[in-house]
Formats: structure tokens, C-alpha cells, sequence
């Protein structure tokens, strides 16, 4: 948990890794008898949901983001966790809301993919509103899938990039299609047509994750009509990080073997974004993490917080917290 000023504000930037969680349990219904314990502590409609997934590794991600949702409010509010109520707001964001101020204590964003369940939240904050996005991306979850796609469909990888096209800009997908290996220096790291393509997947995910994270801050959704208005211009992805254990360097961020990136050229409708406080980094060699915060009344604070490592959290610890705040 860090400080990112002096005025107390709080920014926390946490991951759980459901992969090793529950190993007897093969099917979700299994989780009623090995997660009793973390199941009990959410509230029945929430255990529900969690209950709901067909697959047992979404389930457990889904319980991991509920968990996690509670945990930074009760952390970072100092509220008992069985008062930890989460609704949406006006857009669907799900959100916390202090019913004695009527106002956000809190602001969190959540996301999870092939196991990993990521949180940044920001508390304590002063100034008007603080705003937070985040996505993670793998980059092997689907490889076998992109590369049979790719590599054995006549269109190719410009066809792979035209199927999402509808939710990048323009010049973005050009950018995929045309540039981004002459653009990215070592982004393929091997010679047959496996790592080329691999190489632009990596680039492909990255924008994913970045784009992810700058809707998810403005509480908009993929829906939103202005998806099209907004670029992220000649970005790159960061090299991927030796393992899971060991940490992004972030010694190099402005070189092309940077594993951590954090400056961006971020345009919408044209203009020049200039508010957005965004960083890119690996996890290991196939996880890549977005993250993004905004103040928008004062955006010279967001801009200043410094995004770092992900502190990744144990089962356990969350629990505990949990059962001694209830």
C-alpha cells in the first residue's frame, strides 16, 4: 500500500493468482465444500454469481474479484466488511457508496484473465473525483486459437485485425496492420512465422489491455459510441519480464527493452490527451498489465502518482483481514 502525495491519498495496486487455488476441486460446484470459508464471507447474492460460472477457473476469478472489491473498501475506508456494500452507478461501474456522506471513499477498478484477478483502487482522496482503470491481457491464453487463425486463413493477419476493428480507431488498425513491426525494434524474437506472428499478437494485446483501461476509467463499456475517437498512437508493448516471480524492470522504460511503459501519445477526437496517467508492464512472459488514473478537477494529482509493481496478495491474508473486520 503506498502514499502517492503528502496530503494522505492512498493508491493500491494488488493482484491475486487463483491458478494453485482449490487444487481438489475439479468443478465448480466443488467450491461449496474447498471455499466455504471465502464463500461465507461474501453476500448471498454475490456467492451466487460466483456459483453460477461453468467453468471452475472462472469461478474462482469471479470470487477473487469480489473479494478483492470488499477487501480495498474495508481496507481503505476503515469499514467493517459486512457494511462493504457494492452497487452500480449510472453506468454500471460497480461502486461503493458511504451512505453517511453519500459519497465514493473509494474508487476501484477491477479485472481478471487466465487466473490472475487484478484491483487498483485510490482512497482518501480530496479534490473532487478520482478515476481508475485497469485490464490484463495473456498473450498465450489463445495463442494455439490466433496462430490456427492467422497463420491457415486466406485473410490472414490483416483479417484477424479487420475482425476488431470496430472497436479500435483508424489509424490503429492501419498501425497493426502495416507498421508495427518496423515501428517496434525486437518485437519478433525468432525467425519462422510462429514468432512473427506472435510478435504482432504481443503488439495486438497490448493495445487491447491500453484501450481496455482508459474505457474501463471512464466508466464506459465497449458500447460506447466513441471508441472510434479514441487512439493510442504508435504505442509499442513492453518485453516481456524473465517470469512471473520476478518483478518488470523498470531501469530502461523509455528504450525499446523497456518491460515497463509509461508514456503514451493519446488522442481523442484529434486533441492530445494530457490528463490520463497510464503504465504498461509485463508480468513474466505472457502477462501484460494496464493501468490507468485521472483526476479530472485536478489533473496535475493524478498525473502525479507513480504507477509500480503490482503487490501480489495471499488468499489467506484477504481472509483474515475479512474475518477480523467483520
Amino acid at each position: 500500500m503506498s502514499s502517492p502525495d503528502k496530503k494522505g491519498v492512498v493508491l493500491v495496486q494488488w493482484i491475486l493468482d487463483t491458478r494453485p487455488w482449490y487444487p481438489k476441486a475439479t468443478q465448480t460446484k466443488d467450491l461449496e465444500t474447498h471455499a466455504s470459508r471465502a464463500l461465507s464471507l461474501l453476500p448471498p447474492s454475490e456467492r451466487t454469481s460466483v456459483l453460477r460460472y461453468f467453468h471452475l477457473r472462472d469461478a474462482k476469478m469471479s470470487l477473487a474479484s469480489h473479494l478483492l472489491k470488499h477487501y480495498a473498501i474495508s481496507k481503505l475506508s476503515s469499514t467493517p466488511w459486512s457494511a462493504t456494500t457494492i452497487t452500480r452507478n449510472s453506468k454500471t461501474k460497480p461502486v461503493y457508496i458511504d451512505p453517511s456522506t453519500n459519497q465514493e471513499p473509494v474508487s476501484f477498478n477491477v479485472t481478471h484473465q487466465a487466473g490472475i484477478v487484478a484491483l487498483v483502487a485510490v482512497a482518501n482522496y480530496p479534490n473532487g473525483r478520482a478515476e481508475t482503470g485497469v485490464d490484463i491481457v495473456c498473450t498465450s491464453e489463445r495463442r494455439a486459437r490466433d496462430q490456427k487463425m492467422i497463420l491457415t486463413e486466406s485473410s490472414g493477419w490483416p483479417g484477424f485485425v479487420d475482425m476488431h476493428a470496430d472497436v479500435f480507431a483508424p489509424g490503429e488498425v492501419s498501425y497493426l496492420k502495416h507498421q508495427v513491426l518496423s515501428s517496434v525494434p525486437g518485437l519478433v524474437t525468432g525467425s519462422n512465422p510462429e514468432d512473427l506472428v506472435d510478435g504482432k499478437l504481443r503488439a495486438f494485446y497490448a493495445l487491447w489491455a491500453l484501450r481496455e483501461a482508459y474505457i474501463k476509467l471512464t466508466g464506459e463499456a465497449l458500447l460506447a459510441e466513441w471508441l472510434r475517437e479514441l487512439e493510442f498512437v504508435s504505442f509499442r508493448p513492453p518485453r516481456p519480464a524473465e517470469a512471473w516471480e520476478v518483478p518488470a524492470r523498470e531501469d530502461d522504460v523509455d528504450s525499446d527493452m523497456a518491460q515497463v511503459i509509461k508514456r503514451f501519445d493519446i488522442r481523442f477526437c484529434g486533441e492530445k490527451v494530457e490528463d490520463v496517467n497510464m503504465c504498461l508492464r509485463s508480468m513474466g512472459p505472457d502477462y501484460m498489465i494496464a493501468t490507468a488514473v485521472r483526476t479530472p478537477d485536478h489533473k496535475e494529482d493524478g498525473l502525479g502518482w507513480e504507477l509500480g509493481p503490482y503487490e501480489i496478495l495471499e488468499l489467506d491474508e484477504v481472509l483474515d483481514f475479512a474475518e477480523a473486520h467483520r
